[in-house]
């Protein structure tokens, strides 16, 4: 565990004073990171429309997210309304953690990644550590913060050379087998000669993608909890924990339970901590109480907000190899419940800072990894993909309130790096720029132009000009309601004298990343064979040496 530390202390120096822009101190840092979430589905943004329950666009305020605790955070702190991500889970979680867009870490779509050759000459995905030796991890910990991962893995590689302390990871690698605590896992196996996916509850096929349960009887990995020192162990592994757990265990509550124990260590020994806290809130998922239901959002437990503060309900899940019944004690179907118990996980961590102490010396990020399912993800198109949510709270921040501003989450990096007093070395480069500055100073704009990708193809905007991935150019200036749907330039518009300096600029820009055939994989290792996938920009399967 201690090689991504000694990696950040050793080879980047000396960790100077705090950065001066800033009245904090070494803050805490909490970045809590939802999954599938566009920016239109949270009301702080105001979008007209938003997501029902079976993933249609409408503006039925019945199935309208309502989040008291995240608007009360984005006013006292700040909400940026064009905050960009990747368009898909994989390369959005390498972008965060790296600071760096595809062209440094290799991390192109979901099903598209460099690929290196190991210690043996045979070809593998290009873990971001390997490819980016300065992590989120690294620049905290170098600073001496205690660092923990809670939540969604969904990056190839060890575990232990992320540079974390500790992690609770709901679930870890499809790879990872012998955890006999829940048998809510779809596997292939061959039945009559075919790969068949295999709902393990029931032994029933399935028509749906491998997984492991994240949300209820969920698969929960710890890293370096000092139940198990320096392993990696299947939790429930207590005798006490291993009585509790069932099928009325939830993912995102143990999540909180493990990073709120690790807060209170951190709290213990005067050491500030950094919380990268990976959500799986917002993402679909197999439903193993009802597979038939036709919303992909599942059921979360019940809350309730009474003005001041939150009320969870116990749930009540009975039954057993595919028979269950909730008793009612589940929320509705829909991605507003999903953000509505994050807004409630969030009002948990504003209750526990306070209680600690630590509330007025705590930086509170929250964002998402691209847009929501069936309307944003994985699509180039305007900014439908990458533009997400991001609430920052902050104490002493000079902003408050919507900031018209463009933020990328490659931002993360740097800006974290100054918090906590790192300096990143000049010569060690990251696309992604401290938002400090801006937050703390005076200072009225953050970034002159904006970047994403979604494979090949390329998405770039300034506060006026947007083109996406599918050549079209699109005049931003005004914001619709429902924050996409752009009016787009006519060839005579886009090359008239106004606009023709604009255009070129954003150009230059991406022809500074247009490097997919040219740096797709890492060095030494030649153009591997590209392979066409459904419905998605061709990927390249491994070659041999």
């Amino acid at each position: 565990m201690t090689g991504g530390l000694a990696l950040a202390a050793g080879w980047f120096g000396p960790v100077p004073a705090a950065c001066a822009e800033t009245p904090l101190k070494q803050p805490n840092i909490v970045l809590l990171f939802a999954d599938d979430i566009s920016a239109r589905e949270l009301p702080v943004y105001r979008s007209s429309v938003w997501s029902d329950p079976l993933r249609k666009t409408t503006s039925d305020p019945a199935v309208r997210a309502t989040t008291p605790v995240l608007d009360r955070l984005a006013h006292e702190g700040c909400w940026i309304t064009t905050a960009w991500a990747a368009t898909v889970c994989r390369p959005s979680r390498a972008m965060i953690m790296t600071g760096r867009y595809a062209h440094q870490q290799k991390w192109w779509n979901n099903r598209d990644i460099g690929v290196a050759y190991d210690d043996e000459g045979k070809l593998r995905s290009w873990p971001v550590y390997e490819s980016s030796p300065l992590l989120l991890s690294h620049v905290t910990s170098g600073a001496g913060y205690g660092t923990f991962w809670a939540g969604k893995f969904h990056l190839s590689g060890d575990y232990e050379k992320f540079g974390f302390d500790e992690a609770v990871f709901t679930p870890g690698l499809l790879t990872d087998t012998g955890n006999t605590a829940t048998d809510f896992k779809l596997t292939y196996k061959k039945v009559k000669g075919k790969r068949t996916l295999i709902n393990q509850d029931t032994g029933e096929p399935v028509n749906t993608y491998a997984q492991d349960s994240w949300y209820f009887n969920p698969h929960v990995l710890l890293m370096n909890h000092p139940s198990a020192p320096d392993q990696t162990v299947w939790w429930p592994n207590t005798p006490e924990s291993k009585k509790a757990f069932g099928l009325n265990t939830y993912g995102p509550d143990v999540e909180l339970k493990f990073t709120f124990d690790f807060m209170d260590r951190m709290h213990a020994q005067d050491k500030p901590f950094f919380i990268y806290h990976a959500s799986h809130l917002g993402h679909d998922a197999f439903n193993w109480f009802d597979p038939d239901e036709e919303s992909k959002w599942p059921q979360t437990p019940k809350i309730v907000w009474d003005g001041e503060r939150y009320t969870r309900g116990e749930p009540n899940i009975t039954g057993d190899d595919g028979v269950y019944d909730t008793h009612g004690s589940l929320s509705d179907y829909g991605l507003h419940s999903h953000i509505n118990y994050l807004d409630y996980q969030v009002w948990l961590y504003t209750q526990k800072l306070e209680a600690m102490g630590e509330l007025d010396n705590t930086v509170f990020v929250f964002t998402a990894d691209n847009g929501t399912g069936g309307y944003g993800k994985n699509t180039s198109e305007q900014q439908r993909g990458c533009h997400v949510p991001m609430i920052i709270y902050a104490p002493g921040m000079t902003k408050q309130g919507r900031q018209d501003v463009m933020v990328s989450i490659a931002d993360m990096l740097p800006t974290f790096a100054d918090l906590a007093g790192f300096e990143i070395p000049a010569d060690y480069d990251v696309d992604g720029q401290s938002l400090v500055p801006f937050l703390f100073t005076d200072k009225p704009i953050h970034r002159d132009w904006v970047y994403s990708y979604r494979g090949p193809e390329q998405i770039v905007r300034t506060p006026t000009m947007l083109r996406d991935g599918r050549h079209k150019w699109w005049d931003v200036r005004e914001e619709p309601e429902d924050l996409t749907s752009f009016p787009g330039f006519s060839p005579d518009q886009i090359t008239a004298p106004d606009r023709r300096a604009e255009k070129t600029q954003l150009e230059e820009v991406l022809s500074r990343y247009d490097l997919y055939d040219q740096v797709h994989d890492a060095p030494g290792v030649p153009p591997q064979p590209p392979i066409k996938g459904k419905g998605r920009p061709y990927y390249r399967g491994p070659g041999k040496k």
